[in-house]
């Protein structure tokens, strides 16, 4: 994809949608912000400035080209049969991550395996499903700047992810392709894993890192 990609974040208004819509919109990317409210996602488009735009869930999924969901699991089946005519021919990247309150610390996965693997179910083979962005802390995005951590990105086609590894350049240190998207079943349990390692040792966003791979060039 040589020019930036459009991409509507559905969740937009929330905390890891907001901090994701901040870190591209200050890498260049046109963002368009996505809420049940229409009137919700315009009004914070406006706060947030640079090429943001804001619309309803199925309006921002029409006017982009990668559509990213950010919204809580206990949403993420409606949220995804919403937009699932808008959702065809494009890629859709799933932030979700299926946590159970009270024990969100603990890991339960769906008997799907992930919910990304409920995501390209529901929206079928016409949907190129990427799974991204689980481990990251929504709460260093907002602190400005890429945050100190790798991204894990899953899919079944090796083009979508290698764009989706660009845009996770942008958020943290480098975007890791982690391979299919049945492994994603790994990045969303390891979310429960970092929730309790915050809470045990007190940090506001344990994230994780790769080593012993080749350096990456900065975006």
């Amino acid at each position: 994809m040589s020019a930036k990609p459009v991409i509507a974040i559905l969740g937009g208004t929330g905390d890891l949608g907001s901090g994701l819509a901040k870190r591209w919109i200050a890498a260049g990317y046109s963002v368009v912000i996505g809420s049940r409210s229409a009137d919700k996602a315009r009004a914070f488009a406006k706060e947030l400035g640079g090429d943001a735009r804001g619309d309803d869930h199925v309006g921002a999924a029409r006017l982009a080209e990668i559509i990213v969901l950010a919204v809580p699991f206990a949403s993420h089946e409606a949220t995804l049969l919403e937009v699932k005519d808008a959702a065809q021919g494009k890629i859709v990247v799933d932030a979700a991550v299926p946590l159970v309150p009270p024990k969100v610390s603990v890991v339960q996965l769906p008997a799907e395996g992930s919910a990304a693997q409920i995501a390209q179910n529901l929206l079928g083979e016409g949907v190129r499903v990427v799974s991204a962005f689980h481990n990251v802390g929504a709460s260093k995005l907002h602190a400005g700047g890429r945050v100190d951590c790798d991204v894990l990105v899953f899919g079944n086609d090796k083009a979508s992810r290698d764009i989706v590894i660009e845009l996770a350049g942008e958020v943290g240190n480098c975007g890791i392709d982690g391979g299919v998207l049945a492994n994603s079943a790994a990045a969303e349990a390891l979310t429960s894993v970092l929730i309790g390692i915050n809470r045990r040792y007190k940090v506001p966003g344990a994230g994780i890192r790769i080593t012993g791979l080749p350096t990456f060039p900065s975006s």
